[in-house]
């Protein structure tokens, strides 16, 4: 008996030392990454000092204030040389990074590609021009983490498709952006690199999942960024930082190469697509990536050169519109958005029309978690064993193990006190194979009803309400329900950008005192303190369009941009 004894103590002491020593050599990773992520500062500001020390006389301030096109301008008449537009943005980049924590990576390799770029006849379309990559995009060289330790220390072994064309036209990727532990999330924090803080209030999430990208390129510390997109990914954090982006129809650029949250999944599209200052500089990059080259490397991508006459057209709209999906109640400020952009629109000739949207809850549920999770979330949490920190997910990775027996007595219980509690678990069920083509056949079902709906009102494009202003942080981790008015167009595959058009006033602060939601929930509740406290923060709209009509949402949201710069010049 004492030898059992003994015999079981001592193999309890062995995993207990070997759990120890495990997490002791993750800490070891987390430590070392941390340390190379300040490396690359120091990197960049070492970079800056050579460059001001041989360069004292170049106006780095001028180069900065350039619109893209008239940067890429410059560039190529060879009146601005590329060292110059590359040493300007690593050093705003580099104060942007020290203030919000949006840097991963600096690419150490883009300063002999800055000081060598030549013009050898025609120079691309982006030729000179420093951009940032969000961290799941591969670039050759360095990591892909999405926030995981497992994903340290494995470089990439060759650029993504999407970073080949841009190299190929002359960009310059110059660093690797921030990202929430795994992607599915709209807020930006993990446990190598941290938090990401939004660059116009620190109390304030950039968003997510391509929160670094929102906050480099909101802070003014890149002019042109790249991310994904699978639930509003670049929208959120476009509308929280103030800025524009575009998520193309899922297809419409090459996915190559490019590491996804949730591998396999098909029910909600994901896209990768540009976020930038303003439209005309991601029209510029849809038309720098809409190649030869992006359609030879992969021929997945259907060969849609952008269409300039699309885009350049100046035909009035009729243009749908909603100020809510009567899920998730718009802020106050939300709703002023959408009615004053209808109302500018209006007042420059085009036709707006009443869009009725119906059972977002069911698309939600049935359609967005379900479709993500067909399988209870298995394979989802799967990617979390063996890390370090899995508290914050921990009710997610009991659904996950739970059996559908339990999830059914669970979803029927919670139902009269908490809905939308009870849907999340029921839609959290494993599926089998036959439900899943059903739930495909179902989505495709819903797509083909949404846009007979659109088809019938005769419309070019969709005017829609865009969440914010920016949530606090740590709330996006408690209100994944309010993703509702970014999801749908993933679910439905449309493309869809984000377009800043007002600022949060003290009277939608004293309006928001009366928010109660629709379903006057944890949730809601909860929602309401996360817009609270907001004033002079931006607020956006969402411009859409039927799939694979990128120019006409771009042509949308640039008139959209044009009227509110409008406005704004008439009142300042």
């Amino acid at each position: 008996m004492r030898v059992s004894l003994l015999c079981c103590s001592a193999a309890t002491l062995l995993l207990l030392l070997l759990r120890w020593r495990r997490r002791r050599g993750l800490w070891k990773k987390v430590k070392a990454a941390q340390q190379r992520q300040e490396r690359s500062l120091v990197r960049m500001e070492m970079a800056v000092h050579r460059f001001r020390e041989q360069h004292p006389s170049v106006n780095m301030v001028s180069i900065l204030s350039l619109r893209l096109p008239e940067l890429c301008k410059k560039l190529q008449d060879g009146s601005l040389p590329p060292e110059h537009v590359f040493y300007a943005y690593v050093s705003k980049a580099l104060r942007i990074a020290t203030e919000t924590n949006c840097i991963t990576e600096y690419l150490q390799e883009s300063e002999t590609l800055a000081r060598k770029v030549k013009l050898t006849g025609k120079p691309g379309l982006l030729y000179g021009v420093p951009v940032s990559i969000k961290d799941s995009i591969d670039c050759e060289g360095h990591d892909s983490t999405l926030g995981f330790i497992k994903n340290l220390n494995k470089p990439a072994a060759e650029d993504s498709v999407v970073v080949q064309v841009l190299r190929r036209q002359g960009a310059i990727p110059f660093v690797k952006t921030n990202v929430p532990q795994s992607l599915i999330s709209y807020d930006c924090k993990n446990l190598i690199f941290g938090q990401t803080y939004n660059p116009l209030l620190f109390t304030r999430t950039p968003g997510g999942s391509s929160g670094g990208e929102g906050a480099l390129v909101g802070g003014g510390g890149s002019i042109l960024g790249f991310g994904t997109d699978v639930g509003g990914s670049l929208r959120f954090p476009a509308a929280f930082c103030g800025i524009c982006a575009l998520k193309p129809t899922g297809n419409r650029l090459s996915k190559k190469g490019i590491i996804a949250g949730i591998l396999g999944q098909k029910a909600v599209a994901a896209g990768v697509g540009p976020i930038a200052k303003d439209v005309e500089s991601l029209a510029l990059s849809m038309r720098a990536l809409l190649c030869e080259d992006m359609f030879s490397l992969d021929s997945t991508v259907p060969p849609l050169p952008f269409n300039e006459e699309v885009y350049s057209s100046t035909q009035p709209l009729r243009i749908g519109y909603y100020e809510t999906d009567y899920f998730t109640m718009p802020s106050p400020a939300m709703r002023r958005a959408v009615r004053e952009a209808k109302q500018m629109l209006e007042e420059a000739g085009h036709t707006l029309v009443p869009f009725e949207l119906t059972n977002v809850d069911y698309v939600i549920f049935n359609f967005c978690v379900r479709g993500m999770f067909a399988d209870g979330g298995a394979s989802f949490s799967k990617k979390f064993k063996g890390e370090l920190e899995q508290s914050s997910m921990g009710l997610f990775f009991w659904l996950a193990k739970a059996p559908n027996w339990l999830k059914s007595v669970l979803s029927w219980i919670a139902k009269p006190f908490v809905p939308r509690f009870s849907s999340i678990v029921r839609s959290m069920k494993a599926n089998t194979v036959e439900e899943v083509w059903s739930l495909h056949h179902e989505i495709e079902g819903f797509c083909h009803q949404f846009t007979t709906q659109w088809k019938n009102l005769n419309l070019d494009v969709m005017l829609c309400p865009m969440l914010g202003p920016a949530l606090g942080i740590g709330y996006p981790g408690k209100l994944s329900v309010a993703v509702s008015y970014t999801m749908l167009y993933n679910a439905l595959d449309f493309p869809a950008g984000v377009v800043p058009v007002t600022t949060v006033t003290d009277e939608d602060e004293e309006e928001l005192k009366g928010y109660q939601g629709y379903f006057r929930d944890w949730w809601d509740r909860t929602l309401a303190k996360a817009f609270h406290g907001s004033a002079g923060l931006p607020v956006a709209v969402q411009c859409v369009a039927l799939p694979w009509q990128e120019e006409l949402c771009l042509r949308f949201m640039k008139e959209v941009e044009t009227l509110v710069r409008k406005k704004n010049k008439l009142f300042f």
